[in-house]
């Protein structure tokens, strides 16, 4: 107990420095946790990717549609068991205009076969097929907006113009954190209708088919790609994953980038440690003398010089990571998160503790040598 209450009594010295040090190092991992999250967020639409799914768009760009006429072809390649389309909408919620979330038009048959991480009770599908303007909604999405079943949301359309209005039959439940439960899905046969009047009716933005064996998506993908070569319509044919890493590096090297700035968040959070410590133990010169003379071992004043740096890193870690953890889970439930997926992983939180804590003794460690090392004439002597 001796030790504990000299490192605590220490630590207690300079109230305001040790309050502003905590606070430091609270900053430094609230930030962590955020731009690591950022990062994780990023991947988790590539990490969540089912291996049995492959997507079929157009080969020369993903803006231009794909015959509806292709989908008997594709249910009928060795190895596909099941087919199912949808559209990106791409409209504006002009109640909240600012406010982005994804809408598609999917095939109200067999979409949700396909995605069974999506979780909707049978009456809620039953009553999206039973209704052309029916649409889904995740429950984040639900709960940002507070609509309920039976609530009617009009959109206005950009890419293809005018008011559109669906009514929520069900709104779907994400089986994983890492599932993205801030999308709208609605009828591809109601929308398909409206767009025939135009003639542009029986387009299909993407195709998504289910394989039987996942270990045969390559030569599953030639098949498809050989099967329509020549035509009209090329088609791309790739995993999901890799699909939605597509997306991930249209957005540049963000990753790399975010890498980078944690290093020097951290690294600023490192030098103002380690000159705080180093002026708590130029301060105490005098005491630590003190403790020589009165026979502490020099090993012993080089513990507790890391100790108290080691407590420093740990209390500013454990209240910005689990602060971060905090704020940033609530954001996510809101619906509001920059990500739809964005969601604070215990790893991130486990391992900002330890980079604290890690940060706290190499902070401590030179004042500690040099306090372990200081002879006693020349400490009264500098005090």
């Amino acid at each position: 107990m001796k030790f504990v209450g000299l490192v605590l009594r220490n630590l207690w010295r300079s109230k305001l420095r040790t309050g502003l040090t905590i606070l430091s190092t609270t900053v430094a991992l609230f930030l962590f946790v955020m731009l690591r999250t950022l990062v994780t967020s990023l991947d988790a639409s590539v990490d969540v990717a089912d291996a049995s799914r492959l997507v079929v768009r157009r080969s020369t760009s993903l803006i231009f549609p794909l015959p509806l006429s292709y989908k008997d072809r594709l249910a009928a390649v060795e190895g596909v068991t099941g087919v199912t389309w949808m559209n990106w909408f791409g409209a504006v919620y002009p109640a909240d205009e600012r406010g982005f979330f994804a809408q598609f038009a999917v095939d109200h048959e067999t979409f949700f076969d396909l995605y069974p991480e999506l979780l909707l009770t049978p009456e809620e599908l039953a009553a999206f097929k039973n209704e052309r303007t029916a649409c889904i909604v995740g429950e984040k999405l639900a709960r940002r907006y507070n609509w309920k079943p039976g609530t009617d949301v009009t959109l206005r359309g950009t890419i293809y113009p005018g008011d559109w209005t669906f009514t929520i039959r069900g709104i779907y439940r994400a089986r994983t954190p890492e599932v993205d439960a801030t999308t709208m899905y609605f009828q591809w046969k109601g929308f398909d209708e409206r767009m025939a009047a135009e003639d542009q009716g029986g387009q299909v933005g993407v195709y998504v088919i289910r394989l039987a064996d996942a270990n045969q998506s390559a030569q599953t993908a030639q098949r498809i790609d050989a099967l329509f070569a020549n035509s009209s319509a090329e088609t791309r044919t790739e995993t999901e994953k890799a699909f939605q890493l597509g997306f991930v590096t249209m957005m540049g090297n963000v990753r790399g980038a975010v890498r980078i700035l944690c290093i020097f968040v951290l690294s600023g959070f490192l030098l103002v440690a380690i000159n705080t410590m180093m002026m708590a133990a130029r301060e105490r010169t005098r005491e630590i003398a003190v403790l020589k003379t009165l026979g502490f071992p020099d090993a012993l004043i080089l513990k507790l010089v890391l100790a108290e740096s080691s407590l420093l890193g740990l209390l500013g870690g454990l209240i910005g990571c689990f602060g971060g953890a905090f704020v940033l889970g609530g954001l996510s439930a809101s619906g509001n998160a920059m990500f739809a997926t964005f969601v604070v992983r215990a790893d991130t939180v486990w391992i900002g503790i330890l980079i604290a804590l890690g940060m706290g003794l190499v902070s401590g460690l030179i004042p500690a040598i040099g306090a372990a090392r200081l002879r006693v004439v020349d400490a009264l002597r500098q005090a």
